[in-house]
C-alpha cells in the first residue's frame, strides 16, 4: 500500500462537505486512495454493466441499495446520478462525507456535478505518484533520471513488475481509445494518433497549434478540440505564462506537458533507459518530469493555480514561477548531472529583471550541492 499525500486533505474535505469528488487519469490510484481513507464506506463501481444499468434506469432504487456513506467509483459513467445524490444529501445536510465520488473523464463531469451539487461537493484532482511517494516503494537504482522518465509514476508500475513499454502500449490502446476517441467521437483516427505523437515531441515547449495543424493535416479548430479532450482526460495539461508589470515583453502562449512522462516516452518510441539517455528530447522530458511533480504536489494540497512559466519576447525563460508567501519564486530546471555556474545564467538574468525575486532555485539531475551560490541548488528528487 502506497500512502498517498492527498489523504490528509481528502479526510479534511470529507469533514467539511457531504460530497467529495476526486477526478484524475485512469489508474492514478483514486479507488485505492478512497477505499483506504474510508474503510467503513460501502463501495460500488459504475464500470460494472449491471450496476450501471440500474443507476441509469432507476436511480432512486440505486441509492436505496447503496445508501451513504458510500464510495461511487467512475461517476462519469452515469452523470445524471448527481441529481439523485443531491436529493439524498439534502435529506441530511448535517452529515459530512456521505458520498465519495471518483471520475476519470468527461469534459462536462465537473459541470454536471457542480450544477447538481453546488455548495455540497469539494473537488480534488489526483495525478500519479510524486517523487516522495515513489521513494517509499522503489529502490534507489530505480530513481535515476532516465528510469523515472521512462517508467513514469503510475502506481501499478511502481508496485508491480510490469514493463513500462507494455504498460503504456496497453494504456494507449485501452484508455485513450475508449476515453478519448470514442467519447470525443473522433473519427480521424490516424490523424489523431499522429497528433498525439507530435504533441509528445513538443512536450515542455510553447504550444503552436497552427504549426501542428499543417503537420497533422487537420484544422486548427479540430486540433484545439482534440487538445481540450486530452486535457479533460488528464493526458496533457497546459502551463500558462506568468504576467507581471513587464507583460508587454512577455510571450503569452502556454506550454504543453504530459501528465505522465512514461506515456510521452512511449509515444516517442523510447523503450529502454539507454534510448532515453541519448534522445534529443531528454531535456524536455526531464523538464516535463519535474514540472509535473510540482503540479502533483500542489494538487495534493488542494492548492491549484499558483504555477506558471516565465518567458520574454527576447528569449529569457524560467521554467517555473511559483507563488510563495512573500512573493514569486523562479525555478530553473536542467537535466545536466554535472553542476556548473553556467546553469544559473537564466536565473541571474531574471534576478536582474526582477530584483525582488524570492529564493531563486535550480532543480537539476546532479547530486553536487554548492554552498557558496546565492541561488538554491537541489537534486530533482529532493526539492520541496
Amino acid at each position: 500500500m502506497i500512502e498517498r499525500e492527498m489523504k490528509d486533505i481528502l479526510l479534511k474535505r470529507a469533514k467539511e462537505y457531504p460530497v467529495v469528488t476526486i477526478t484524475g487519469p485512469r489508474q492514478s490510484g483514486k479507488t485505492t486512495l478512497v477505499r483506504n481513507a474510508f474503510p467503513r464506506h460501502s463501495y460500488v463501481n459504475l464500470e460494472d454493466p449491471e450496476t450501471r444499468e440500474l443507476a441509469e434506469s432507476d436511480y432512486r432504487r440505486f441509492i436505496s441499495m447503496f445508501p451513504p456513506p458510500v464510495i461511487i467509483d467512475e461517476i462519469q459513467r452515469v452523470p445524471r446520478l448527481a441529481s439523485a445524490i443531491q436529493v439524498a444529501v439534502d435529506a441530511n445536510r448535517t452529515a459530512k462525507g456521505q458520498f465519495i465520488l471518483t471520475g476519470s473523464h468527461q469534459p462536462n463531469l465537473k459541470q454536471t456535478v457542480s450544477q447538481s451539487l453546488a455548495g455540497r461537493s469539494a473537488f480534488l484532482k489526483l495525478l500519479p505518484l510524486t517523487f516522495a511517494e515513489l521513494r517509499h516503494c522503489l529502490p534507489k537504482q530505480k530513481m535515476t533520471v532516465d528510469e523515472c522518465i521512462l517508467r513514469g509514476a503510475m502506481p501499478e508500475l511502481a508496485a508491480g513488475q510490469i514493463a513500462p513499454t507494455a504498460y503504456y502500449r496497453n494504456y494507449i490502446q485501452s484508455y485513450l481509445d475508449r476515453d478519448v476517441r470514442q467519447v470525443g467521437n473522433i473519427r480521424q483516427t490516424s490523424a489523431f494518433n499522429r497528433f498525439l505523437v507530435l504533441l509528445a515531441g513538443r512536450t515542455a515547449q510553447l504550444l503552436n497549434l497552427n504549426a501542428l495543424s499543417g503537420e497533422v493535416g487537420v484544422s486548427h479548430t479540430t486540433l484545439s478540440g482534440w487538445l481540450d479532450m486530452l486535457e479533460a482526460s488528464f493526458i496533457v495539461f497546459r502551463l500558462q505564462p506568468y504576467h507581471a508589470n513587464i507583460s508587454k515583453r512577455m510571450v503569452k502562449t502556454p506550454k504543453v506537458y504530459f501528465s505522465e512522462t512514461g506515456l510521452a516516452a512511449s509515444l516517442l518510441g523510447l523503450k529502454t533507459v539507454e534510448q532515453v539517455s541519448h534522445d534529443p528530447l531528454r531535456g524536455n522530458l526531464f523538464e516535463n518530469l519535474v514540472v509535473t511533480d510540482f503540479v502533483k504536489r500542489a494538487l495534493n494540497r488542494d492548492d491549484e493555480g499558483d504555477l506558471f512559466f516565465f518567458r520574454t519576447s527576447d528569449g529569457l525563460e524560467i521554467d517555473l514561477v511559483r507563488r510563495r508567501a512573500k512573493g514569486w519564486q523562479p525555478i530553473e530546471i536542467k537535466s545536466s548531472e554535472t553542476y556548473s555556474s553556467a546553469l544559473l545564467h537564466g536565473l541571474d538574468a531574471y534576478r536582474r529583471l526582477v530584483p525582488n525575486a524570492i529564493e531563486p532555485s535550480l532543480v537539476y539531475a546532479g547530486r553536487t550541492l554548492p554552498a557558496s551560490e546565492p541561488t538554491r541548488v537541489a537534486n530533482f528528487l529532493e526539492f520541496d
